[in-house]
C-alpha cells in the first residue's frame, strides 16, 4: 500500500500494522518495561536472560525495544547477532565485526583470547558488560551455546564478561533443558515468556499503533473488540487481519474500517477460489 495513499484517506503517517514502524510506536507493557529494567542491572554484572513464547507472540519486538533502551545508556555497546545458525567460526568472525576488531578463525584459541581480551578492555573502560542480542536462537546449536558461555565466564566462573539476551520460540527451552545445555540454563538470571494476550491487551495495543500512526478513529470500537477476539491471543495474527482490512478499505476508498468491511473480507466472494482439479487428457480412440 502506497504510503501517500494512506495519508490521503486515513491520515495516516505509517501503516501501524507492518512489523518496521518506527520503534517509538511500538506498545510497551508493564511486564515488558520490568524485563528492561532487569537486563540493565545484568549490564552491570553479566550473564543470560531469555525472551521466548509462541510463533507471532512478540518476541523481536521486546528485542526492538530492549536494544532502544540500552542503546541510549552511555558507555553501553549492544551487538545484534544476525547468524545464530553459524558454526564456531564464523561466530568468532560475526564478534570481530560487531565489537570492531580482527579475529583469527585459524586458531580457536587465539580468536578466544582475542574476544575476552576486548570485552575485558571495555570492562575496565566503562564498568559495563558489552551486549549481545540474540533473535531467533533457537536455531544455536549445542557446541555453539556451549562456547558463548565458556567465552563469558573468567576467574573459575566467578565473573561473567558479558550480557548474553536470547530470544526464540518453544524450540530454545527444549534445547535447554537438555543436558549438554543445562550449564547455559542455570546461568539464565532473567526470564521474560510471552503468553498468548487477552482480548483487552490486544485492544489496548491496537489503540496504541493507531494513536501512534496518526489516526486513533481508525477503526470503529466494534471493528477493534471484533479483530481482538478473533486474533486468538496472538499479535502477529491481529496484525495480519488488520492490515487485510487496512488493504481492502483502500481498494474500495473507504473512510473508515468497519464492522461492515470485516463481513465483506470474511464472505466467500473475498475469498480466493479454489484451483479446479486439472481436466485428465482425452484419450484418443484407437482406429480400427
Amino acid at each position: 500500500m502506497d504510503a501517500r495513499k494512506l495519508s490521503a484517506l486515513f491520515g495516516l503517517k505509517w501503516n501501524p500494522f507492518l512489523e518496521n514502524i518506527p520503534v517509538e510506536a511500538l506498545c510497551k507493557t508493564p511486564r515488558i518495561d520490568h524485563f528492561a529494567w532487569r537486563i540493565e542491572d545484568l549490564v552491570m554484572h553479566g550473564g543470560f536472560a531469555l525472551v521466548t513464547g509462541d510463533v507471532g507472540a512478540g518476541k523481536s519486538t521486546v528485542l526492538r525495544l530492549l536494544a532502544d533502551r540500552l542503546s541510549a545508556l552511555r558507555d553501553v555497546v549492544v551487538g545484534e547477532v544476525e547468524r545464530p545458525q553459524s558454526r564456531v567460526t564464523d561466530f568468532y568472525r560475526e564478534l570481530g565485526h560487531l565489537f570492531g576488531f580482527a579475529v583469527s578463525t585459524s586458531n580457536r584459541w587465539g580468536a578466544h583470547k582475542a574476544v575476552r581480551a576486548k570485552w575485558q578492555e571495555h570492562i575496565h573502560q566503562t564498568l559495563f558488560r558489552p551486549i549481545l542480542l540474540i533473535d531467533e536462537a533457537q536455531e544455536m546449536s549445542a557446541p555453539l551455546l556451549a562456547e558463548l558461555r565458556l567465552l563469558g565466564s573468567t576467574k573459575l566462573d566467578t565473573c561473567t564478561i558479558i550480557t548474553v539476551v536470547l530470544c526464540g520460540d518453544r524450540r530454545i527451552e527444549e534445547h535447554l533443558r537438555t543436558p549438554d545445555l543445562a550449564p547455559v540454563n542455570s546461568r539464565i538470571r532473567a526470564r521474560l515468556v510471552l503468553d498468548a494476550e487477552t482480548p483487552e491487551t490486544l485492544g489496548t495495543m491496537l489503540r496504541h499503533l493507531l494513536t501512534a500512526a496518526g489516526n486513533p478513529a481508525l477503526m470503529t470500537d466494534e471493528l477493534q473488540r471484533t479483530v481482538c477476539e478473533h486474533a486468538a491471543g496472538n499479535r502477529r495474527v491481529l496484525m495480519n487481519l488488520s492490515n487485510e482490512l487496512l488493504a481492502l478499505a483502500v481498494a474500495k476508498n473507504a473512510k473508515r474500517l468497519d464492522e461492515e468491511l470485516y463481513l465483506a473480507m470474511t464472505s466467500a466472494e473475498h475469498r480466493p477460489a479454489r484451483p479446479k482439479p486439472p481436466t485428465p487428457p482425452s484419450r484418443a480412440k484407437s482406429s480400427r
